[in-house]
């Protein structure tokens, strides 16, 4: 997954050499993911092909509304748009896609496993948390912070991701 790069801090690139890495559509984008396969998968059995094409399409229907959004601000704004920057946004946003590569491919694999399709859930959504915890943590890392800052921004995302598996506990019982 390719981090976005944020092009409204050119100080950040004057002094370290190279543009700043935001994490920020890789967490999104993990959340996300997690909370597509809490939701399919609390409703019962599925087969693994129609939530990967659900968890694809909904990262690539989110990164759009990102998109969309950003554009249309920047519209609101008066600036000037070209279509290199909308293809820039669209860059920059497109960890969200990425993000629900990671589980998907979980699934994909889950016969490979000998999981059933309980199994072959909560395989792609551990896989979703943990992604959204490591993203949470290089993040941290990446902009230097302490060792308690790197593990606080680790625990604060898989306590958001440990109340999407409370919420699909819940609806399945």
């Amino acid at each position: 997954m390719t981090p976005r790069t944020s092009p409204q801090e050119p100080d950040a690139r004057r002094s370290t050499g190279r543009a700043r890495t935001d994490y920020t559509g890789a967490i999104y984008g993990s959340l996300l993911a997690a909370s597509v396969i809490a939701g399919a998968s609390a409703l019962g059995p599925f087969p693994r092909l129609e939530l990967v094409v659900i968890l694809l399409c909904t990262g690539v229907v989110f990164w759009a509304a990102h998109v969309y959004a950003d554009v249309v601000g920047n519209r609101l704004s008066h600036q000037v748009l070209t279509w290199q920057e909308v293809r820039q946004v669209g860059a920059r946003e497109w960890p969200i896609v990425q993000a629900a590569v990671p589980p998907a491919a979980a699934l994909v694999i889950s016969p490979l496993l000998g999981l059933g399709l309980t199994g072959t859930a909560w395989l792609a959504l551990g896989v979703a948390v943990a992604e959204q915890v490591a993203w949470a943590g290089a993040a941290a890392l990446r902009t230097g912070a302490s060792r308690l800052a790197v593990a606080s921004a680790g625990a604060v995302n898989l306590v958001l991701g440990l109340i999407i598996v409370a919420a699909k506990v819940a609806v399945q019982h």
